[in-house]
């Protein structure tokens, strides 16, 4: 009876490497192609490329956009990551081909955290460095008012650094308007 409860283990030991393997499976350029595509960037699969290996443990893992940046010439650097935090790591993909081009300087989707930054043009700015405005700190059941000073020129849309009026704390805040910013806590 021993012998036969040993014989057992072993067979479910060697059965156990297989199981786990078969739970990992490999985020396609298809699945990253329809999320792009859904955040505005007509993408196909032919233009994505991977810069690592994507293992999920889910077959077909929902995923996010997080974040874009332009990068290289006519390329997207994107961020992206599973909705289920458990199923992958967050991970980068390169997005190659015409649509990159047609980008705006800045994209922000607050739905799905997509964030495209590109060098602006000086023209779009709507805040400049050292100019005062108001900005909105909120969090929770806070809400803050106050009054800054733009460290950074920054367009609608733009994620620049601000300074408290005695310059003693420094925020991160996004621009939605001409004098108004608006941060998280």
């Amino acid at each position: 009876m021993t012998r036969l409860k040993f014989i057992s283990v072993l067979v479910l030991s060697a059965a156990l490497p297989a199981v786990a393997a078969s739970a990992r499976n490999t985020v396609t350029a298809a699945e990253v192609a329809a999320v792009m595509s859904g955040s505005g960037i007509r993408t196909t699969p032919e233009q994505v490329e991977f810069l690592s290996d994507v293992i999920a443990t889910t077959s077909a893992p929902a995923l996010k956009v997080e974040g874009m940046e332009v990068w290289g010439d006519r390329r997207i650097k994107v961020r992206m990551s599973c909705v289920k935090p458990e199923e992958c790591l967050p991970f980068f993909v390169a997005i190659r081909g015409s649509q990159t081009q047609a980008v705006p300087p800045v994209i922000t989707d607050a739905a799905s955290s997509v964030t495209v930054r590109a060098k602006s043009d000086s023209n779009s700015f709507v805040l400049r460095s050292g100019s005062r405005a108001t900005l909105l700190l909120e969090g929770g059941h806070v809400h803050i008012q106050m009054l800054v000073i733009c460290l950074e020129n920054g367009a609608i849309g733009q994620t620049i650094r601000v300074s408290s009026l005695d310059h003693k704390q420094i925020y991160t805040a996004q621009v939605n308007g001409s004098t108004v910013l608006r941060a998280k806590l």
